[in-house]
């Protein structure tokens, strides 16, 4: 997958690491909270631990992520997925054709997920907090 640069990502790149994928979109006030929360947890993981989101395109572009970088400071890759890999983490079919954003996956060293978020009441202080109940998630799960 393409981030906005056209700088290529394979997810089998991460295999033996902990990855976290979390699917967003620019517009969503929510996602801007995720974002800088995974900031923190890039910083504070870093050689443990690597961060991804992904957006779905269209409507996303060039210019609307690029925009976004610029304006919360991002430095994780947001890659552009036209669709497959959410399709298939969401379990997207014509039963449920959307979902909600953020939705956050936590992928262990083997490849299998292991937490799976979505954007609710439940998961709010997770997603919107100071990232202080991510990282007790994730401190328990990266030992």
């Amino acid at each position: 997958m393409p981030d906005s640069v056209l700088k290529h990502y394979d997810l089998l790149d991460y295999r033996g690491k902990w990855l976290l994928i979390d699917f967003m979109i620019t517009d969503c006030p929510h996602c801007k909270s995720l974002s800088n929360i995974l900031e923190k947890v890039q910083a504070k993981y870093k050689g443990k631990a690597n961060v991804l989101s992904i957006t779905v395109s269209p409507p996303e572009n060039q210019t609307t992520v690029a925009n976004y970088i610029k304006a919360n400071k991002i430095t994780i890759p947001i890659l552009f997925d036209m669709g497959q890999v959410a399709a298939i983490y969401l379990m997207i079919s014509p039963q449920k054709p959307n979902f909600d954003t953020p939705h956050l996956f936590v992928i262990d060293p083997s490849g299998n997920i292991v937490r799976d978020w979505g954007y609710t009441d439940a998961t709010k202080d997770l997603m919107e907090g100071p990232g202080t109940a991510l990282f007790q998630q994730l401190d328990t799960l990266i030992k």
